[in-house]
């Protein structure tokens, strides 16, 4: 089941109705518009007016700063992609990789339907070619980023990448006719990267990193590549516009209950 909050549930399902009912190639006009709205110079003069809206802390910017390393940012894209001036606070060998609501989570082998962007999925499918190999005793959660949080994904463990698969999303749903042959299907139309991490005691984490209904939402960091040796805590992805990530883990999260707020560097 999801379990967003009320108001960012009401409103995820209504533009999830709303997109699906506009044409496909008016979507994709709409969605390169405001992206490139987003990075225009004068778009940095909507910050002020939206952190004042969105956070109640007024030094919560002071943690962050823009992609440049920079204190002012040049747009709004400099802002949402903000990177903390110093690296998180780690509670333990497995973290939470990003900021968000856990919305959903429980056993692989209890739950063959998950709820990504407001759509129902076989939850093997999330995660793209990787899906299959998934353990059964494994454990799905799902965090859904607001507007407002950090838009970076961090390595949930030190391991190394195995594999890197991006799903373009189509930015529209497919031909009802082609439901009605395969109703197993997953509708979903957000790009996706999906990451593998094998950790030093042969363990897999899977991360699907899953964007908005926009083109070029998703961007791997630099260096983030098959074969990577990366550190718990470690940057791996960014996202432009979006979001949602979802983790087969071998653990279940231990201190964080269905709805309730998760930090990078958390433990998991």
């Amino acid at each position: 089941m999801n379990h967003l909050p009320k108001s960012i549930s009401t409103v995820n399902w209504l533009m999830f109705k709303a997109w699906n009912a506009i044409p496909g190639l008016l979507q994709k006009w709409m969605s390169t518009l405001y992206t490139k709205i987003y990075d225009t110079s004068w778009s940095r003069h909507l910050i002020p007016l939206y952190c004042r809206l969105s956070y109640s802390d007024p030094s919560y910017l002071d943690k962050f700063v823009s992609n440049a390393g920079n204190k002012h940012y040049r747009s709004f894209q400099d802002f949402f992609t903000r990177r903390f001036k110093e690296p998180p606070t780690l509670n333990g060998p497995s973290v939470w990789p990003c900021e968000g609501i856990l919305c959903e989570k429980g056993k692989i082998d209890k739950l063959p339907e998950v709820t990504v962007k407001g759509q129902k999925q076989a939850l093997r499918q999330v995660f793209g070619a990787g899906g299959p190999d998934i353990p059964k005793n494994y454990y799905f959660s799902n965090v859904f980023l607001h507007n407002q949080h950090y838009h970076r994904i961090h390595a949930p463990v030190k391991g190394r990448i195995t594999r890197i698969e991006h799903i373009p999303g189509s930015l529209q749903l497919l031909r009802p006719w082609f439901y009605k042959k395969n109703p197993s299907y997953p509708a979903l139309t957000n790009e996706r990267v999906n990451v593998d991490l094998s950790t030093p005691s042969g363990e897999t984490w899977y991360l699907s990193i899953v964007g908005g209904p926009a083109v070029r939402t998703i961007v791997m960091s630099d260096g983030m590549k098959i074969g990577t040796e990366v550190e718990v805590g470690e940057e791996i992805a960014i996202f432009l516009l979006g979001s949602t990530c979802c983790i087969a883990s071998p653990i279940p999260p231990q201190n964080s209950r269905v709805g309730s707020m998760v930090v990078v560097g958390l433990e998991y």
